[in-house]
């Protein structure tokens, strides 16, 4: 069995959070998103489930040179950016495109699907 990474990927044009969500597309859009991971939690396939606040709540921590220097701001500006994601653990890529339609559709978006990297065996 494979991990994969399902991303729900956002406009940075926008930065819904639930508290700015009209409250009517905030309750569908949880519906949708609880009966996916209602779905995924039944079949055995959900590791986990999250969604993230927006980029202009990001702390950037680097600790590589003599000190830790934090900045209120994500480490890098894109026109879209992570606003939730699936973990999800299945047999193939195959499945894990298949539960990402599942949410594309749902959602009434794009999702973006990658496996997590295994360290070659010995």
């Amino acid at each position: 069995m494979t991990q994969y990474l399902l991303s729900v990927p956002h406009d940075s044009d926008e930065e819904p959070t639930m508290e700015t969500m009209d409250p009517a597309e905030l309750e569908a859009a949880l519906a949708a998103t609880g009966a996916i991971i209602e779905e995924l939690t039944s079949t055995g396939a959900l590791v986990f489930a999250g969604g993230l606040m927006p980029p202009s709540s990001a702390i950037t921590v680097d600790n590589t040179g003599e000190s830790v220097s934090t900045v209120n701001a994500p480490f890098v500006e894109a026109p879209e950016y992570l606003g939730g994601f699936w973990i999800i653990e299945v047999a193939d890529e195959e499945a894990a495109v298949g539960w990402a339609a599942k949410a594309s559709k749902a959602l009434g978006g794009r999702i973006e699907v990658r496996a997590f990297q295994v360290p070659p065996s010995e």
